[in-house]
């Protein structure tokens, strides 16, 4: 552990192989099943995208309103495009941000095509971008695309933490990964309000890219501790999918984001890998040194979880955004 709130793994050691990526390892199983978050540096992204994206997040976020809602995601059944304040939905309540949501840019599948008992297969389509600033599609792009590699061999350490063989996951990923991004912008509110409310990440894995103001707060030992962000470091966290696949061991972890100050505005970028949406997820049988260790995996009448991928994922995209639920899914069952 480091002075910091939360622990700083080192990638590079990962890399370097040998006696050294074991260390990783290790660290990366105990700190994933004790706390469920921690920094990761040396991960291999260009700073230099990393702050041209930020920037380029901003400049989309200072477009005027008008033109931000010509890419309103309430147009997009694939939950693709900006949702203005107030608009998304975190455990019943909205939150005090507005976002530019993308995905890969899988081609839509007709609907006619989709079998009724995979309705999360809608979800797949083309993404909204603002003509007016024309960089920012390739530049979120190229960065979505370095993360999808960096989260696939993450997911990999994952698998030999618990025991596994290095492939444990693949094929859940192995064509057409249901990834989620998130261009993020929280104004300053005169008091604090719900950036966004308490909640587990859905997918296997998140990776946070921050700017310098603090906001994201991390349920550790029943007590709320802010994130504080450092610069060139991703915050990582698990999601409920590889609490399900670790049969409890690994646990996602309760955070937020509280609003900043009056006249200081919070970007972050986020990033979320689910996997393929037609998989299901691997229930792994852990070794025994592991067991005594495991846990339960967290039963939560208002939030229950799948082993479908894509039955969690729809799951969540229609109870943050009603909007789109009533405009493009009013012809499906309420999911339990």
């Amino acid at each position: 552990m480091t002075q910091q709130n939360l622990p700083i793994l080192d990638f590079a050691k990962f890399r370097e192989g040998g006696t050294a990526k074991a260390e990783f390892i290790q660290e990366l199983g105990d700190v994933t099943h004790n706390i469920g978050f921690f920094y990761l540096k040396n991960h291999g992204i260009e700073q230099s995208l990393l702050d041209q994206a930020l920037d380029l997040s901003k400049q989309f976020f200072a477009l005027p309103i008008e033109k931000k809602l010509e890419i309103q995601m309430v147009k997009s059944p694939h939950f693709r495009g900006y949702t203005k304040l107030k608009d998304e939905i975190t455990r019943e309540k909205p939150d005090s941000r507005e976002q530019l949501d993308y995905m890969p840019e899988y081609k839509a599948i007709p609907l006619d095509q989709i079998p009724k008992d995979q309705p999360w297969l809608r979800i797949q389509g083309p993404n909204q971008w603002p003509e007016s600033i024309p960089d920012l599609k390739p530049t979120l792009l190229e960065l979505q695309r370095q993360k999808v590699a960096l989260a696939k061999v993450l997911l990999t350490a994952f698998a030999e933490s618990l025991g596994q063989s290095p492939d444990a996951f693949a094929h859940t990923y192995s064509t057409s990964p249901s990834v989620l991004c998130k261009a993020i912008h929280y104004p300053g509110t005169e008091q604090a309000e719900q950036g966004v409310g308490a909640h587990k990440d859905g997918g296997y894995l998140t990776l946070l890219l921050q700017d310098e103001h603090s906001g994201l707060e991390v349920l550790k030992n029943d007590e709320w501790v802010p994130a504080t962000p450092i610069k060139g470091t991703f915050i990582v966290n698990i999601g409920e999918l590889l609490e399900i696949a670790s049969q409890g061991y690994l646990k996602a972890t309760q955070h937020r984001v509280i609003t900043p100050a009056v006249g200081i505005d919070r970007y972050s970028l986020a990033f979320f890998l689910t996997s393929q949406l037609n998989a299901t997820v691997p229930l792994l049988e852990l070794p025994a040194h592991l067991q005594p260790k495991n846990f339960a995996i967290t039963k939560d009448p208002k939030n229950p979880l799948f082993t479908e991928i894509g039955k969690n994922f729809l799951k969540g995209r229609l109870r943050s955004h009603p909007d789109v639920a009533v405009a493009h899914y009013s012809d499906l069952p309420q999911l339990a």
